[in-house]
C-alpha cells in the first residue's frame, strides 16, 4: 500500500499564546516522537507556534490535547486546527527554522 493508509491523520494546528521563549517546540517534539507521529513545528514570525502532525488518529488526537495544555510556562489561549488530507509520506518529527511556511 503505497500514500495514506487506513486510521492515519494529518492536522495542521496553530498554537496562540504565550508560546515562544517557553520550550514549547522542544515540548511538540519530545511528545510527537513519544507518540509515534510524524511531521515538523515551527515558530511563526506572529508569535504563534505552527505545526502539521500526521499519524494514527489516537496519537494525533493525544498530541492535540498536550498542545491545549503546552509545557509549564506557557499559556495556550487557543489552537486552531485545519484537517490536511493524510499521505503517508513524511517520517519522522523535527523542528524547523523560525518561521518556516510549511510543506
Amino acid at each position: 500500500m503505497s500514500g495514506a493508509s487506513l486510521g492515519r491523520t494529518r492536522i495542521a494546528a496553530t498554537v496562540h499564546g504565550r508560546v515562544q521563549g517557553v520550550g514549547f517546540r522542544h515540548f511538540v517534539f519530545v511528545t510527537g516522537r513519544r507518540l509515534g507521529v510524524d511531521g515538523w513545528v515551527a515558530n511563526a514570525p506572529d508569535g504563534t507556534v505552527r505545526c502539521e502532525i500526521e499519524g494514527e488518529g489516537g496519537a494525533v488526537a493525544e498530541l492535540m490535547r498536550e498542545l491545549e495544555r503546552g509545557p509549564m510556562g506557557a499559556y495556550v489561549e487557543r489552537v486552531d486546527l485545519a484537517p490536511r488530507v493524510a499521505t503517508g509520506t513524511r517520517t519522522g518529527f523535527e523542528v524547523r527554522s523560525f518561521g518556516h511556511s510549511g510543506d
